[in-house]
């Protein structure tokens, strides 16, 4: 069976799984940047990230090679499920919070932020910015998820569902319940953003 860098990503799965290593490198080629870029933008970590994108394709190589793939023409959103889960699986492990950023890179926190004219404004920010972490935090989980997806993966929709394996009416209204939630966390505990 051959190959070359215009192949299918089905057509280089075969050959992979056929023997020919060469396959796996043009398709980690093919798609190296999204997906590392992908697991960054959840980890905010250059080193983490290295490393799930390592398990990432650790955990592809032996999926293909034990016969498990199944996903024929889907590759990319197949590889960024499997890239999604390791990083959450990381999170709950370690119980690390999930920064949440905007999709010009800015912390969501900066939207908190006034002029930082003295240290009494600098101090009640970081309080609000605290705040607005721990209602995010109290949220249930498939909703903190849609956010960090959505403001922080700079995801559509239609990925955040594909990634989350459920359908995009269903991402979209996780998105609104948080929001909701986040009103009216705010709004119960009268916090003044800044």
């Amino acid at each position: 069976m051959q190959f070359n860098h215009h192949s299918t990503d089905a057509e280089l799965i075969s050959c992979f799984v056929a023997g020919k290593e060469e396959a796996l490198q043009v398709l980690i080629f093919r798609y190296k940047d999204k997906l590392y870029t992908s697991i960054y933008m959840l980890v905010k970590d250059k080193y983490l990230a290295e490393d799930l994108f390592q398990d990432t394709f650790l955990k592809i190589i032996r999926t293909m090679r034990e016969g498990n793939y199944s996903e024929q023409g889907k590759f990319l959103p197949w590889a960024m499920r499997v890239a999604h889960n390791l990083c959450m699986d990381y999170f709950r492990r370690t119980r690390k919070k999930l920064p949440i950023t905007l999709p010009n890179g800015d912390d969501i926190m900066e939207l908190l932020a006034g002029v930082d004219e003295d240290h009494e404004m600098h101090i009640e920010r970081r309080e609000s910015q605290k705040s607005v972490r721990q209602l995010i935090e109290l949220l249930p989980e498939e909703q903190r998820e849609v956010i960090a997806l959505r403001i922080y993966g700079d995801l559509s929709f239609k990925e955040i569902a594909d990634i989350t394996s459920v359908s995009i009416n269903t991402a979209l209204g996780r998105m609104r319940y948080a929001l909701i939630n986040l009103r009216r966390m705010i709004a119960e505990k009268q916090l003044a953003l800044r």
